[in-house]
């Protein structure tokens, strides 16, 4: 344990960026969206000093940067986000078709069925896939939040397979999602 402490003591005035608001991917970083924090960094992660600040500001973030993390080399440059062969869609959930407290990181599947009323053999699947396949895929909730024009309902933005995002996003009728569990 003495080996620990004197290397925590060694690394303790390092000064590093944090995140200090959320910067999506492909948007330009911003001096108000980093801080500078001290961290011990014995392990010697490619964290970006408090002295490459103007590395950092004015440049791309390649991914989406969360509050609070650490800013790392490799999050900065030409976007990186989504990864080739994935998308990003956002779909309305109206009110009791998704889990109350869907947060960022759930892993969901997404059930698209034929809005109330509306003809029952719905949109045409894109090339290549069934209607079965087009009204259902399995995606990563990136974020959710309030519909500004549904009470009660919210609008969640996901990240899955690009096929599955344009089969979903082609397919008319009202959105479900189920979220779920650890290792599924």
């Amino acid at each position: 344990m003495t080996f620990w402490q004197v290397d925590l003591r060694r690394h303790a005035e390092e000064r590093f960026l944090a995140v200090a608001r959320p910067v999506p991917a492909g948007a330009v970083i911003r001096d108000a969206d980093v801080r500078v924090v001290r961290v011990a960094n014995p392990s010697g992660l490619a964290l970006v000093g408090a002295d490459r600040r103007d590395e950092v500001v004015g440049r791309t973030a390649a991914v989406p940067l969360a509050v609070g993390s650490l800013v790392v080399s490799s999050q900065v440059g030409p976007p990186a986000w989504p990864a080739a062969g994935q998308a990003v869609i956002a779909v309305p959930v109206k009110v009791g078709r998704a889990p109350a407290g869907l947060t960022k990181g759930a892993r969901v599947v997404v059930l698209v069925a034929p809005a109330a009323g509306a003809d029952q053999s719905g949109a045409t699947p894109p090339a290549g896939q069934t209607a079965a396949e087009a009204r259902r895929a399995v995606a990563t909730v990136v974020s959710a939040r309030a519909g500004a024009d549904q009470a009660g309902g919210q609008v969640v933005t996901l990240l899955l397979a690009a096929g599955e995002a344009e089969a979903v996003a082609s397919t008319s009728g009202d959105v479900a999602l189920v979220q779920l569990g650890p290792g599924q």
